[in-house]
């Protein structure tokens, strides 16, 4: 067996874990830091990875963790976890940097659910994901901080950068500081760019393979970044999404997709930024289909210059961006946009546009919360110089596929010229799109007994806040509205309120160079019915690029685009051409004033709680070493982390996790389990004696992650093995231990052990380790439900930190920590059955053959229990969901489209929901699973991608297309085709290969069984 502890031996590593769980120091100089904290000064060196692991997941209020100066190779996320006041710092972010080339997860720094961190001084590089990646956290301060993507691929760079980049005095600068003088404003990918050519930089080598996100909160609160820089994203360099209270401002972003992206922000300032060399610099909007929608942040001081890089993602909302953008906004109230610079950028400085701009099919939201258009924009004080005036023009493939987006700006630079000005763009654009008052549509209102109104924006006054709803569809915001509400915009007598909801107000205090268009509004797509098909039914550009002939590739393209102005294919004349009349954004004269300006925004000062704890407490060397009877349970000892798994006492054979539960440990299974890589789970849950477990199923009312609820002091144990014929191999036992904080509220601690050999006495023992590790392993059996034959094997089994545990199950409206996720009432109702072939006391047990949940209440282990009968197959008649892999499970006919779906929803909820559900971990993707939603644009139906990345989407742009699994994003992430990517696989902790029975599931409930009647729009590919 070839068992690997990340990057230290399996010896070092367990005196490393011991050592931490015992309370003694980690590693390095431990002086002590932080508010009486351990001081963790982790040096460059072979064993600096695990080290850094190491005190990652141990750590502890008040610690400070240093890294030195010097290049590191990080093959783990260094996560933090509920835990709060944490300190992580470097030596100066061009001497220590924290390489992630060869992390088999996708980030680089992941805090999850923690307040008060502390990060400066250290550059994160090439991670196959986000760089700095923030959820659910508070109170959060980046420093000093670079997320850096090697040139030309990141960590497929063929010289990403490396130890071996170190200058004399130990700097990275020469590597990592990357000037902006002339980007790349062609694809090379695009065949006749070859011979247009401005398709390189001397600068830098911008790549669809680098990792997502530089610096990234969302969901969070309280957040400060400053004098950082992200470098390379492939998405978006600096990106808060769905979260409140955020400043960010000194920091740089360049050759990134976007620079700085502010999405359904709530109360933001983005002060002396630099954007430059990116597609995009500025992006402040709100995506539908999340459970927050943005208002009020302040853009000033910033410049955005030269961000005419191509744009070089695919999928998501920014796969539309023109480049040539300085800032661009969509569908977000109340904006200040004041004392900046916009120079030099090819299609605009700022582009005002709204959702209605975006045909059906083609980028227009489906959801009625989201208001399309963003109004009580404020622009004054600012500097324009050269923006517009050199429109990307469109490519071939652009043409072929009908992208309008990326054929915006040769659209508003026909518009313009039509209109009386040049073939450009211009310093302001705007897309002239506006609503109507819909006095038919009624304030909306929540899904509860009383039908209240969904609450007000305390700040908006009249507009709905969606996020409040709490008594809709099982905790989430409230429920989708019958239709689009906006009577908050428009007085009694229908008249638009201003200037609080017109569309901008620009004051005559803006300096405008006038090597440009000033402004023009170019009324959307207004008189191009009909023109969408010209673009894709032209020859002459695939000829001329096909015969190597620039000049005849630009002439056919003008040619093309010269389409529009045919008469048959302008059905509104009048409305075709731009207009360059700015006076309508002169609020002062036309309404008597003009927008209050928003405050800034103040982050209150830290103040720890003291709630952040897992419940330890006492003496783990007495209570672990402590004499038990023979058979019984350790119990006293779940208060603590013991460094051996055998010192709990929970199984007769202390050398094999297979054999008898002590204390009446009861051996479970699931209907459906969590895909790990082919292994077969011996389960068992250890109740305390006199203690009882709790029936809850999905009709009390709670949400949907929501399980049965076992005492404090209940271990359950999961132990993976792998089946290879005859023989089995034990690889690793995981315990979840239900523990009180201090202030008496549950908490589950998480602890993953591994197996091995004791050197000495020649034992089988578990080890615990945090930091978890990975093996060589191999299968060779059939599937105890389905009767498959599955055989394989992988070289990178993952074996999780601790952290990582956390991040899977941890939500908002379970018990705190890492709450289980499988013995629910619906995925237990069945009959007990071993998964493994091999003969042993746990498929003996006497709870084999018997329905668990009856089993549990007639041997008194479970209260609250409904009456039971037992049908035929051994299912009791409560919830239940079916066994995936067993056609006919779900009660339906064997092959049925009812039972496609509904064994397809049963593997979505166990393998995906524990985080793609409006409580968890993948939250902010608004892409829902739990088993109880309706299947509709929330749980995917035609639903855009919101935060995959070019690496996790593989060029498709919907989680899925009803009919086209082979479109859907949700087919490619569980495919083969996403093994090897960290970024790009679902889930992405628990497997290295691919469920092909899952994936087969779920192409044919995506192709056979969904249709378009799911989404109330259709469901058109872009």
């Amino acid at each position: 067996m070839d068992i690997r502890i990340f990057r230290g031996g399996l010896t070092a590593a367990c005196l490393l874990v011991v050592a931490a769980c015992t309370g003694s120091p980690s590693s390095g100089n431990n002086a002590a830091g932080g508010s009486g904290g351990k001081h963790t000064m982790i040096k460059a060196g072979d064993d600096a990875g695990t080290q850094a692991i190491t005190a990652f997941v141990s750590a502890r209020p008040g610690d400070v963790i240093e890294f030195g100066c010097g290049f590191f190779d990080i093959d783990s996320t260094l996560l933090l976890s509920h835990v709060e006041d944490i300190t992580v710092k470097g030596c100066g972010r061009d001497k220590t940097v924290l390489s992630f080339k060869n992390n088999n997860a996708p980030e680089g720094i992941l805090i999850d659910s923690a307040n008060g961190i502390r990060i400066s001084d250290l550059t994160v590089a090439d991670t196959d994901g986000n760089g700095f990646e923030l959820r659910t956290a508070d109170h959060v301060t980046l420093t000093n901080v670079r997320a850096f993507w090697s040139s030309n691929g990141g960590r497929t760079s063929p010289e990403a950068i490396s130890a071996a980049d170190a200058d004399a005095e130990g700097s990275f600068a020469s590597k990592l500081h990357v000037a902006c003088t002339a980007p790349p404003i062609r694809n090379p990918n695009v065949p006749e760019n070859a011979i247009l050519g401005g398709t390189t930089s001397p600068d830098y080598t911008p790549s669809d393979r680098a990792g997502r996100y530089g610096i990234y909160p969302v969901k969070s609160r309280n957040v400060l970044v400053e004098k950082s820089e992200s470098v390379g994203a492939s998405d978006a360099g600096i990106y808060v999404g769905q979260s409140s209270n955020i400043i960010i401002r000194d920091s740089r972003a360049v050759y990134n997709v976007f620079g700085f992206e502010i999405e359904n922000v709530q109360v933001g300032m983005y002060e002396n930024n630099l954007a430059e060399c990116n597609t995009g610099g500025f992006l402040v909007y709100d995506l539908d289909k999340l459970t927050q929608y943005g208002s009020r942040t302040i853009v000033r001081g910033n410049v955005a210059r030269n961000n005419n890089t191509y744009n070089f993602t695919e999928g998501g909302f920014v796969a539309n961006v023109p480049p040539g953008s300085g800032m661009i906004t969509l569908s977000y109230d109340r904006i200040d946009i004041y004392d900046n610079v916009f120079e030099d950028n090819n299609t605009g400085g700022i582009l005002h546009v709204s959702y209605e701009l975006f045909p059906e099919g083609f980028g227009r939201p489906g959801d009625r919360k989201i208001d399309f258009y963003s109004e009580g924009v404020r622009i004054f004080d600012n500097t324009f110089i050269n923006n517009g005036n050199n429109l990307p023009v469109p490519t071939s493939d652009d043409l072929q596929s009908a992208d309008l987006a990326r054929a915006l700006p040769a659209i508003m630079g026909l518009k313009n010229q039509f209109g009386g000005d040049q073939y450009r763009g211009a310093h302001i654009l705007w897309d002239g799109l506006m609503d109507e008052l819909d006095s038919d549509c009624e304030y909306p209102r929540m899904d509860n007994a009383n039908n209240d109104p969904v609450p007000e924006d305390e700040y908006l006054t009249g507009k709905p806040d969606y996020r409040t709803g709490g008594a809709g569809y099982r905790g989430e915001s409230a429920p989708e509205p019958d239709c689009r509400y906006n009577g908050y915009k428009f007085d009694g007598q229908g008249n638009r309120k201003t200037p609080d909801w017109w569309f901008s107000c620009i004051e005559d205090n803006n300096s405008f160079s006038s090597d440009s268009l000033r402004y023009a509004n170019f009324h959307g797509l207004k008189g191009l019915n009909g023109v969408i098909d010209a673009f894709i039914q032209s020859d002459s550009v695939t000829s001329a690029m096909e015969n190597q002939d620039p000049e005849g590739f630009v002439a056919a393209v003008t040619n093309l685009l010269g389409t529009i102005l045919n008469p048959g294919n302008v059905t509104d004349l009048q409305d075709f051409p731009s207009d360059f009349d700015m006076s309508v954004n002169d609020c002062k004269t036309r309404f008597g004033s003009t927008l209050d300006q928003l405050p800034d925004v103040v982050i209150p000062a830290f103040e720890p709680t003291g709630e952040f704890d897992d419940g330890a407490q006492g003496d783990a060397n007495e209570l672990c070493n402590a004499a038990v009877a023979d058979g019984q349970v350790n119990f006293a000892a779940t208060t603590v982390a013991c460094p051996l798994l055998q010192q709990y006492n929970l199984f007769a054979d202390s050398e094999d996790p297979r054999s008898a539960p002590n204390s009446g440990g009861v051996p479970f299974v699931l209907n459906t389990k969590l895909f790990s890589d082919y292994s077969v789970k011996y389960r068992v849950a250890f109740i305390p004696p006199g203690k009882k477990a709790a029936y809850n199923d999905s009709s009390s009312g709670n949400a949907p992650n929501a399980g049965i609820i076992y005492p404090e002091g209940t271990i359950l144990a999961k132990t993976f093995a792998f089946l290879n014929g005859a023989n089995e191999e034990v690889i690793e036992t995981r315990l979840l231990i239900k523990r009180s904080q201090a202030n008496g509220t549950p908490v589950w601690s998480g602890l993953p052990y591994i197996w091995t050999t004791d050197e000495g006495t020649g034992e089988r023992i578990a080890v615990l380790q945090k930091i978890g590790g990975s093996a060589s392993v191999a299968w060779d059996y059939i599937d105890a439900d389905s009767g498959t034959h599955y055989t394989g094997s992988t070289g990178n089994y993952a074996i999780p930190t601790a952290g990582q545990c956390l991040s899977c199950h941890s939500n908002q409206d379970q018990e705190g920590g890492t709450a289980p996720i499988g013995p629910k009432v619906r995925n237990m109702n069945r009959l007990y059955k071993s998964e493994s072939s091999i003969v042993t006391a746990q498929s003996t047990h006497e709870i084999a053959g018997q329905n668990q949940l009856k089993y549990l209440c007639d041997t008194g282990r479970m209260s609250g229990c409904p009456s039971f009968s037992i049908d035929p197959s051994g299912y009791a008649n409560v919830e239940r969901i079916p066994k995936y892999n067993v056609p006919g499970d779900s009660g339906n006919a064997a092959g049925s489209d009812e039972d496609t779906e509904a064994r397809a929803r049963a593997w979505l909820e166990t393998n995906c929901a524990h985080c793609h559900n409006p409580s968890g971990f993948a939250a902010n993707t608004g892409f829902y699973v739990d088993v109880f939603r309706d299947v509709d644009s929330s749980h995917g139906i035609c639903k855009g991608v919101t935060a995959a990345g070019a690496e996790g989407t593989n060029g498709r742009t919907k989680d899925i297309v009803p009919t086209k699994a082979n479109e859907s994003v949700l087919d490619f992430r569980i495919s083969q085709a996403a093994e090897g990517r960290p970024a790009a696989r679902m889930p992405p902790i628990a497997r290295s290969r691919t469920d092909a029975a899952a994936h087969s599931l779920i192409a044919d409930w995506i192709n056979n069984v969904i249709d378009g009647s799911y989404d109330d729009a259709g469901c058109e590919s872009d």
